[in-house]
């Protein structure tokens, strides 16, 4: 089968290829784009992708991957070899010293201030005039809440939003590169500068774990804090915009969550499941002969679930395409399953719920401001989400 990420209809609405697929084969060899290029096996069904990001024989270590194979790639090693890059007992150990700063508690006591600088940020849309809801809230809100959480200076978050939109920057391999070692670098200044302070941010805390009996190293800290600081905005930014783009396309749904708020926490894994803001999981490769929905997979190949086509499956959730904010989508796979299921995710809805409260209750008539095909999608095959959101809020 060849490629279908390479149709510029597959960014607009991957769904039916993804359909087309999994009625073909749940798991089955797609050969990358280009003469050289490597064949990949791409998972589309929800059974066998539970079971590929639970099997410890599909590996995240791309270090060991990538050995001798000579790589013209230049991503700095703190983007390359993350926490999400890693098996255990490293990735236990790592995953262990982030995971407090996102449990119920903790994201709760930043409520206030992530609904402070939502009331913010909703004070520049006036009714009938357009507002770019991506630009306008999707990106700006993850990225102060993360940089606050990490005590990123707020005169240096546009260059790590920046840096970050530039890493899944598509077919633009120097790009990405670049923006690698420009966020590496900055991470490394900024540990430097922080290192002897007394704060209490979550990279206060990391260096302290650095400096501390966890023995963690310093190129481990540096990468830590980068993975944090990109995957801590970047899909909520798209989940933000995915969600409210689904509402609009399902008026009905969004005037029942703006009639009775309180509905909105049991519509996230809904709304999430519908169109999830990662597409595709981050890489993996077997370590040996595995057999996975029937597809006999080589040892020491790439693996790519399809979370999105997964989230789809109608063997798992009847009528995939329909909107429904009664389904019970608690098992989707938006964020992943198995030991490197999203460690923010709590954050990631704590988020989506106060913006979905904020957005309804001040502009109760709301609409898209263009045709809804002619919105523009990023051009990325890990991440999906719109390039912009204009919207407009109706005097009622």
């Amino acid at each position: 089968m060849t490629d279908p990420t390479q149709d510029p209809r597959f960014l607009r609405d991957p769904y039916p290829a993804y359909a087309a697929m999994r009625a073909t084969c749940p798991v089955q060899p797609v050969p990358a784009a280009g003469p050289g290029g490597r064949t990949n096996y791409v998972v589309t069904g929800y059974a066998e992708a539970r079971e590929a990001l639970h099997d410890p024989r599909l590996s995240k270590d791309t270090a060991v991957f990538f050995a001798g194979k000579g790589s013209r790639r230049r991503l700095h090693p703190a983007v390359a070899h993350t926490m999400l890059a890693s098996d255990p007992p490293q990735h236990t150990r790592l995953r262990k010293l982030v995971t407090k700063a996102f449990t119920t508690g903790a994201v709760a006591r930043l409520r206030p201030f992530i609904a402070r600088v939502t009331e913010d940020l909703l004070d520049q849309w006036h009714v009938g005039e357009p507002f770019d809801f991506v630009a306008g809230l999707a990106v700006p809100l993850p990225v102060v809440v993360i940089c606050e959480l990490l005590g990123v200076p707020p005169a240096d978050r546009p260059d790590v939003q920046r840096w970050s939109a530039e890493l899944f920057a598509a077919g633009e391999p120097d790009v990405i590169d670049a923006a690698s070692h420009a966020m590496a670098e900055y991470m490394t200044d900024l540990i430097a500068a922080k290192r002897g302070d007394t704060g209490g941010s979550l990279l206060d805390q990391l260096i302290a774990a650095r400096d501390g009996e966890d023995r963690l190293s310093e190129p481990e800290l540096v990468s830590l804090a980068v993975l944090l600081l990109v995957a801590g905005h970047e899909t909520t930014t798209h989940a933000l915009g995915n969600a409210l783009l689904a509402l609009l396309r399902h008026p009905a749904q969004l005037d029942r969550l703006r009639r009775d708020p309180n509905d909105i926490p049991d519509a996230l894994d809904e709304l999430l499941r519908f169109d999830s803001a990662v597409s595709t999981s981050t890489f993996r490769f077997t370590t040996e002969d595995v057999t996975l929905g029937g597809t006999e997979i080589p040892a020491g190949v790439p693996v790519l679930v399809a979370l999105g086509a997964a989230n789809r499956d109608p063997l798992r959730f009847p009528v995939p395409d329909e909107l429904d904010l009664d389904r019970d989508a608690a098992a989707h796979l938006a964020f992943g399953h198995g030991i490197h299921r999203c460690v923010g995710a709590p954050l990631a809805k704590a988020e989506m719920e106060i913006v979905l409260r904020a957005v309804s209750a001040r502009f109760p008539a709301l609409h898209l401001a263009v045709p809804a095909d002619e919105l523009v999608w990023r051009r990325t095959r890990l991440v999906r989400g719109l390039s912009s959101l204009p919207v407009v809020a109706a005097e009622t």
